[in-house]
């Protein structure tokens, strides 16, 4: 699995004109899956996630986690992050898992974030979807866990 996270001080997903997730102050989680991913590697980053210290304390450093400030997670399925580059001009995605797969692991991940208490909102699995946020930092990490 591979996460491109960017803190937020807020932001929402559309798809087909319609809002399907909103969050307030969190994590944006653009989230790809390939097809070697198993439940192993969705814990684990499901507990990075939630734990990871990038909020600023009362002193301006980075020491508080999404659970500390009662942040909220908005995860985006995202595909083309297993999008390989390197030959010819278009990407190639044979390392992104089958969708329906991607779905079922994508669908697992949001789960075990939501039962590690925090509020996961959600874009539509495989649609086009249109992601607004604005960015808090700005902060970017990009997570990944293989097998």
């Amino acid at each position: 699995m591979k996460i491109v996270l960017q803190r937020c001080k807020q932001a929402k997903v559309t798809a087909e004109g319609k809002l399907t997730g909103s969050i307030g102050k969190g994590f944006v989680l653009l989230v790809g899956i390939t097809h070697e991913d198993t439940e192993k590697e969705a814990e684990w980053l499901a507990d990075k996630i939630v734990n990871l210290r990038i909020f600023e304390d009362e002193d301006r450093k980075m020491n508080q986690s999404l659970k500390d400030v009662g942040g909220e997670i908005l995860s985006v399925s995202q595909f083309t992050l297993y999008a390989d580059c390197n030959k010819g001009r278009r990407p190639s995605f044979v390392d992104a898992a089958v969708p329906y797969m991607a779905n079922a692991m994508y669908e697992r991940f949001n789960e075990l974030l939501r039962s590690r208490g925090v509020k996961v909102e959600t874009g539509v699995f495989g649609a086009m979807m249109e992601v607004d946020l604005i960015n808090d930092g700005p902060v970017t990490l990009v997570l990944e866990r293989n097998s």
